[in-house]
């Protein structure tokens, strides 16, 4: 989410929590922040940063729309953009669970398993896997196990 989207989410909020059935207007904004704090910023600022003119707020513009709005300062930042998942993921993700078997060697089933995470050519995708399966109740745990994870074993 972009600090664009956050200031009109943010306006949005707290109009409805102040009781008036719509957002905060950038002039309302502008005029309930002098009153309220005793400082305030233009309704013209507040647009440039919600259309992107602006992009960056220097620290005290941040304090004063985090006290305004009642949010953590660090709230008020564009989000980063997600990563995508590439060769170089799939490789650093495969490292990551490397080193991270080796210290669970204490554990041989945690251990094991990211080991065996680490030499798929895809690890993300058994995490996909796991996302799901963490989504169900023990009792759908349960079936999905006795259902699909049947293997015969091979002939001696």
């Amino acid at each position: 989410m972009t600090l664009a989207e956050k200031l009109r989410a943010l306006r949005e909020e707290e109009g409805r929590a102040r009781g008036l059935g719509r957002a905060l207007s950038k002039a309302d904004v502008s005029r309930l922040m002098r009153a309220e704090l005793g400082t305030g910023l233009s309704a013209a600022y507040i647009s440039q940063l919600e259309t992107g003119v602006r992009v960056h707020l220097s620290s005290t513009t941040r304090d004063l729309f985090a006290a305004f709005f009642q949010v953590h300062p660090g709230h008020l930042v564009s989000d980063s953009a997600p990563q995508t998942a590439s060769a170089d993921s799939a490789h650093h993700l495969s490292g990551w669970l490397r080193i991270h078997a080796q210290q669970f060697q204490h554990d041989y089933l945690v251990a094991k398993v990211l080991t065996e995470l680490s030499a798929r050519a895809e690890p993300r995708r058994y995490f996909e896997v796991l996302d799901r399966l963490l989504l169900l109740s023990s009792e759908q745990l349960d079936r999905v196990i006795e259902r699909d994870f049947y293997i015969e074993p091979e002939p001696a």
